[in-house]
């Protein structure tokens, strides 16, 4: 038997180029001469459908994609993930389920049994799990259906669950496992996922086809990286991350196995191609073509234009300049070489008339009062505004350039710099931008050596640096791990042997800061926690404060 995987970037209600998609890879799978192909999680609608799962018509047009792919498995398998409807009265309308279609008709129906409500999943809010299993016969082999989190309670040792679906199906006997999968990406998720794969072949003694979606549904990126593992451990083939690829395997020459090829893992160009990918299908997604963003000289915002360029070409890059009466000549220069080293269109527009104006307003009732953060977060605002204005004008969406330790901190000011359509590096830490802007840097100098070196500074008052506000960020990023992604509490933090006052100081900033992260733009996630949907933080709450 020959096995196709499909590695697609699907659009959540998009059926019809959903579809179309998969037919042209039915036809690719048949000129490498397969007998079945398989095609990920939901890929008749996409993943995630959230909300969309409660309209009738969804699902009704869900299955008008099923029909279709069914009259075209005539000769050729067709196996794919869709919603299906509950018959029961008792439990949750929808099921997760895959499709097994051959021979013209619909041969098997199998059903997700381990439904994710952790992070950034809700699968039990819209589906009923499972409790049926079996296995579907095709050529002689007898194969295990099952979808992404059904593979991951191997042993029944997640608490989560009560079941282990191919503990369940192992009883028959099955030949091979295919894994249908939505599974998204974070920076050490791909190296988690060919453990987990590894560790169940190992187990069950048979190889395992593991389909992967790739793309960017706003916020939530997904990298491909399908898999297929031989019985004897070995990743016989793993896929390419953030791009398409249909591939043929012949089952005897993969149970043989004794072949390993992965892909590199490497933490900052994962990260990397991840953020291109997200704001490409972002835009391209929504319709959006061109993005303009404010150039300040520092190093996020050069990150964040080289990013913008190289998912949606210079041409389609705006940079604004809006040097204030605090900003450094040096920090203009930096800024206008950034735009000529990616060829990106730009201009400048100095605030200080801005500024002027606002004063000259507000002056009856600031008079005598001492100036404070409120004039800093006026020349904020007014960059926020003249970006805004340009979007609006000029049909561009804005790129937001604050980082993850800023955001946590909410070193940023409302409706000013924390404005945008797209938060592009608010799930990376500073240190981290550091990173990638060397790792940009590997092979010719986009972005300014200035820009990196330089101490990072918002400039809206005489020789301000971040460190007057923060912790010096190679000691608060540590925290703010730990804190955010490792969810632990300020003594855990302290007993690792970081500083009492820094860890306190520093997560009282977090947890006053949940207000503006409520009202800032979607993040890209590239961590296993990004702020968002999958870190669900009370504004009011009292922890810690």
């Amino acid at each position: 038997m020959r096995i196709s995987l499909a590695q697609l970037n699907y659009h959540i209600g998009n059926f019809e180029s959903n579809l179309r998609l998969m037919k042209n890879a039915i036809s690719e799978a048949k000129a490498q001469e397969a007998d079945l192909i398989c095609f990920s999680e939901l890929a008749t609608c996409g993943y995630p459908p959230r909300d969309f799962l409660e309209f009738r018509d969804f699902i009704k047009r869900s299955m008008e994609v099923v029909n279709e792919l069914c009259k075209m498995s005539k000769d050729i398998a067709v196996v794919v993930g869709a919603p299906t409807v509950n018959p029961e009265i008792n439990g949750k309308d929808l099921y997760n389920s895959v499709f097994f279609l051959a021979e013209g008709k619909v041969r098997h129906i199998a059903h997700k049994a381990l439904l994710p409500n952790y992070d950034i999943f809700d699968e039990y809010r819209y589906f009923e799990p499972a409790e049926e299993f079996s296995l579907v016969e095709f050529k002689g082999k007898k194969i295990a259906l099952t979808i992404c989190e059904d593979i991951w309670n191997l042993g029944n040792n997640n608490p989560m669950y009560t079941v282990c679906p191919l503990d369940e199906l192992r009883s028959g006997h099955p030949d091979f496992i295919l894994n249908l999968s939505a599974s998204p990406f974070s920076y050490a998720h791909s190296a988690e996922r060919l453990h987990t794969i590894r560790a169940n072949v190992q187990q069950y003694g048979i190889p395992m086809f593991y389909v992967n979606c790739f793309g960017g549904q706003t916020d939530i990126l997904f990298d491909g990286g399908s898999v297929v593992m031989s019985p004897d451990g070995n990743c016989y083939d793993e896929m390419p991350f953030f791009e398409p690829c249909i591939r043929t395997y012949d089952l005897q020459e993969v149970i043989r196995g004794g072949q390993s090829r992965e892909q590199a893992k490497e933490k900052t160009e994962l990260i990397y191609r991840a953020l291109v990918m997200g704001i490409r299908d972002y835009f391209s997604k929504l319709g959006f073509t061109k993005a303009i963003l404010g150039l300040s000289g520092g190093i996020d915002s050069a990150l964040t234009a080289v990013l913008a360029v190289d998912a949606l070409g210079p041409e389609n890059v705006m940079g604004l300049l809006m040097p204030s009466p605090h900003s450094s000549e040096g920090s203009v220069t930096d800024a206008r070489d950034l735009a000529e080293n990616l060829e990106m269109k730009y201009e400048i527009i100095p605030i200080e008339q801005g500024i002027q104006a606002y004063g000259s307003m507000l002056e009856p009732w600031f008079q005598g009062l001492n100036t404070d953060i409120t004039e800093e977060n006026i020349q904020a605002r007014i960059r926020g505004m003249l970006l805004m204005a340009f979007s609006n004008k000029f049909k561009h969406i804005l790129l937001n350039t604050t980082n993850k330790s800023e955001m946590a901190v909410g070193y940023g000011t409302l409706y000013g710099d924390l404005c945008g359509g797209l938060a592009v590096l608010a799930d990376v830490y500073k240190t981290e931008v550091y990173e990638l802007a060397r790792w940009v840097n590997r092979n010719e100098i986009r972005i300014p050596l200035n820009s990196i070196s330089k101490a990072p500074s918002a400039e809206l008052r005489p020789g301000q640096k971040d460190s007057d506000s923060l912790p010096e960020y190679h000691l608060l990023d540590p925290v703010l791990y730990q804190y955010i992604e490792q969810r632990k509490g300020p003594e855990e933090i302290i007993a690792m042997g970081h500083e009492r006052n820094l860890v306190l100081r520093s997560l009282k900033m977090v947890n006053q800061a949940e207000f503006k992260r409520h009202q800032a733009a979607p993040v890209l996630r590239i961590s296993s926690k990004a702020f968002g949907q999958g870190r669900r933080m009370p504004i009011e709450g009292r922890y810690l404060i």
